[in-house]
């Protein structure tokens, strides 16, 4: 339990230092939210906050709706003279100071809706020139007030304000508002309306009024408004009205001909109402009218309006219908004088299962029809295409998705005869196989059979389509010739690669997201010809080098064809340690692309440097230096284990020999002739003074037969005083004659002392030694060496000098 707790403090901190992070107090008490992007739009929503946080004086937008905000004080928005919009929604705001916005010279959008202010001060705007968006909706105030909140808002274009404590608005309220592109007005409690209040404001592009009271309990009202804002270019919008007789109705009677389209919203009728509302519209110049959130109290009733001329209205929109009592509710097939003139028609989600084909044919004028999400299935779809018959001459567009169809070759066979069709959805059905041929309209050039079921296609679909969606189904591959096809939708399927191009000629766009695509490459691509467009993130890509190279030359845009979703959309799925990387973050390594490469360059380059690093080691004899270094080294063991052993014995050191002598074997006659006879035996050249004769060390004589050659080169030279080299051009190109050389070399710095005598048999300078004879030109530049005679009287001379430098100062003759 003891991790446990530990686990929840370490949670908790985390959790508080990351609110710290975002809403961290400021050196007044104030938090400050730091969650600006780098366009400077700071969204500061659902954060908690009690007071207007600090943010960047380089604001351009603050968001701070949904907040616990209660107040705004003078000084919470100083210095904010850039920032263009302010959103304080849903905060329970209910104090500003007179002078809170002051400082806000450059703000365009206001957002004040759904808090608790109960008196709107016109100081809060006085220096919002610029201001063009002001939402002051829901909050409890009952009047606007006085003077005008909006005589300096020149520029203001959308303007919204009332709720439910609205009670009255006078002519002064909205003196400087001359011209609106969109008002909306909560009105469903008004009580006072003085005529003329909305008159000067012209043009108004749309209107949108909440009226719910007026209607039902002030008809006289409620027509005072709609006069004052109702225009041939005006775009009316009624919403939360129960018309439930009537006298309900009576507002629109004075302006009814003045609106050209007109759209209810939350809207209740009874059949007293309806019939009410379509007297008042026949043969009004209406051209459109929408419904949204449509109930129909009664029986559908009617027919006292049968002869409504509704010839001006191109369109009708209906959704979200409603009817309380279906089992008693009129067949549509007898409205059809409502629905035979308009050439557009919409009647979605109304729980329709049935138009009947006698309402079919007379829609002669209809070029665009939507039935989407009804109950419509093949039979009652044959039925409303009148089979064989001809019907909807005229009709482009066709919408039947989201109906209960199973059949796609009966789909087929009833358009087909639709010869000016061109648009057909067919979206969210039952579909789930398709015939391997079908007839079509020669016209047809959109077809959308997306979120089916269907698992495989055929030569069923059309040639002559243009656009083509068959996203979300359950396909695998995609193998159809569509000559003019310019546009391809196929995602959410399961698709392991891109379809091959060839096919598509004219292909543009192709999504084809959230398959099961692992990659796709530039010859892919180029399988397409005039391919412009792709989408295909949300895939399992295999994040190979070649794919992640070619990828972010894509997004980049350096191909020809551009990926016009998000980047953050491509991510990887494999391999497992980049898992969930957005491509365009992931590069890899050269080992990690390229290791046969890598290895193979670096091999080489490895290869070259040490062939680079061998002749020049080679060029500087470095090799012979560690030949000879290791052996020194491993001569010197033995030597100091013979010491050991001396010293263990208490012996002193043995010289055995006078002079070590090193000479090629090329100038063995001469040691052996001239050296060896006038060194070691005894001379008689001054009998008065003779000479004891000298001990010479010579490998072929002396060195012990079956021991390593190194060893006896250490040895002789332990126990030699002297080590005398004899120097020809045959010596600087003997190998062992060089082992001799730096052996005496090091053993004259361990043992101190001038050890070493040269004998130069033949001219020589230190300039003709070679330079890999290091250490024989430095001997010869700092030692004194005999220089054989070649004329007979002076060699005497040069044979008693060389016995003086064996013998050393004390035995030198005389």
């Amino acid at each position: 339990m003891g991790w446990m707790r530990h686990l929840g403090v370490l949670a908790l901190f985390l959790f508080l230092s990351l609110i710290w992070g975002q809403t961290a107090n400021g050196d007044d008490g104030r938090p400050t939210c730091r969650r600006c992007d780098l366009h400077h739009a700071c969204n500061c929503s659902y954060s908690g906050f009690t007071r207007v946080p600090m943010v960047t004086d380089q604001a351009l937008s603050l968001d701070l709706s949904f907040n616990n905000i209660t107040m705004v004080t003078q000084d919470d928005l100083m210095g904010h003279s850039r920032l263009t919009l302010l959103d304080l929604h849903a905060n329970g705001l209910a104090e500003i100071h007179p002078s809170a916005f002051d400082s806000l010279w450059s703000l365009e959008e206001l957002d004040l809706s759904d808090n608790q202010l109960t008196v709107l001060n016109p100081k809060w705007f006085n220096k919002l020139e610029l201001l063009q968006h002001l939402n002051l909706l829901n909050n409890p105030y009952s009047f606007l007030g006085s003077p005008s909140l909006f005589l300096g808002l020149s520029e203001l274009r959308r303007l919204m304000f009332g709720g439910p404590d609205l009670k009255e608005l006078r002519r002064e309220d909205l003196s400087g508002v001359t011209h609106l592109e969109e008002l909306t007005v909560n009105a469903n409690n008004l009580d006072r309306y003085d005529s003329g209040t909305f008159g000067d404001i012209w043009p108004l592009g749309r209107v949108t009024l909440s009226l719910h009271g007026p209607f039902l309990t002030n008809p006289a009202l409620a027509a005072a408004v709609l006069n004052d804002v109702c225009y041939p270019e005006t775009w009316l919008t009624l919403s939360d009205l129960h018309l439930a007789h009537y006298v309900s109705v009576q507002p629109f009677k004075d302006s009814i001909n003045m609106i050209r389209y007109l759209s209810l919203r939350n809207v209740s009728l009874s059949d007293e109402a309806c019939v009410s509302m379509l007297a008042l519209l026949d043969g009004v110049p209406l051209s459109s009218l929408s419904i949204v959130g449509l109930t129909l109290t009664g029986e559908g009733r009617w027919v006292t309006a049968n002869r409504t001329d509704l010839r001006s209205m191109d369109e009708f929109f209906a959704s979200d219908v409603t009817i309380l009592d279906i089992l008693k509710f009129a067949m549509v097939s007898e409205l059809q004088y409502l629905l035979q003139y308009q050439k557009k028609l919409s009647i979605i989600n109304a729980k329709l299962f049935l138009l009947s084909c006698y309402l079919t044919k007379m829609m002669v004028n209809t070029l665009y029809l939507d039935v989407s999400d009804n109950l419509l299935t093949d039979l009652t779809l044959t039925y409303m295409l009148c089979d064989s018959e001809e019907t909807l001459q005229e009709l482009r567009v066709l919408n039947i998705s989201g109906n209960l169809l199973k059949s796609l070759s009966t789909l087929s066979r009833l358009v087909t005869k639709l010869t000016k069709l061109t648009q057909l959805d067919v979206s969210r059905t039952s579909y789930n196989s398709m015939p391997s041929s079908c007839s079509w309209p020669s016209t047809l050039r959109y077809l959308n059979i997306s979120r089916a079921k269907l698992t495989i296609v055929t030569p069923c679909l059309p040639k002559s389509l243009e656009v083509l969606d068959l996203s979300y189904n359950d396909l695998k591959e995609f193998v159809l010739t569509m000559p003019i096809l310019r546009e391809l939708h196929l995602s959410g399927n399961k698709f392991l690669r891109l379809p091959a191009g060839g096919p598509y000629p004219n292909l543009q766009t192709l999504t084809i997201q959230s398959n099961t695509l692992n990659a796709f490459s530039l010859s892919d691509l180029q399988s397409y010809r005039r391919l412009e467009n792709l989408e295909a993130g949300h895939n399992k890509f295999v994040c190979s080098c070649e794919f992640i190279t070619f990828l972010h030359s894509q997004l980049t845009g350096s191909g020809d064809v551009k990926i016009t979703d998000k980047h953050q959309t491509y991510v990887c799925d494999s391999p497992l340690y980049l898992q969930g990387e957005a491509v365009s973050q992931v590069n890899l390594s050269i080992i990690q692309c390229q290791p046969v490469l890598f290895v193979s360059v670096s091999c080489g380059v490895a290869l070259l440097l040490g062939i680079l690093v061998a002749g020049l080691l080679w060029r500087c004899h470095a090799f012979w230096f560690l030949k000879m270094t290791w052996a020194w080294l491993k001569a010197k063991r033995s030597s100091q284990r013979r010491r050991r052993q001396r010293n263990t014995e208490g012996t002193d050191p043995l010289l055995s020999f006078d002079a070590f002598v090193s000479y090629s074997e090329q100038d063995a006659s001469w040691v052996e002739n001239f050296l060896v006879p006038e060194m070691e035996e005894p001379s008689d050249s001054d009998s008065e003074n003779p000479t004891s004769p000298l001990t010479l060390c010579l490998h072929k004589r002396d060195f012990l037969p079956g021991h390593w050659i190194m060893d006896n080169i250490m040895s002789a030279i332990e126990r030699s005083r002297r080590t005398v080299f004899v120097l020809s051009e045959n010596f600087v190109q003997s190998d062992w004659c060089r082992y001799e050389l730096d052996f005496s070399h090091f053993w004259l710095f361990e043992a101190g002392g001038d050890t070493a005598i040269l004998i130069l048999l033949e001219p020589l300078s230190k300039d003709d030694v070679p330079k890999r004879f290091c250490k024989l030109r430095k001997l010869m530049s700092s030692t004194t060496y005999l220089e054989w005679p070649q004329e007979e009287e002076r060699r005497p001379e040069f044979w008693r000098s060389l016995r003086n430098a064996l013998r050393g100062d004390n035995e030198q003759e005389n």
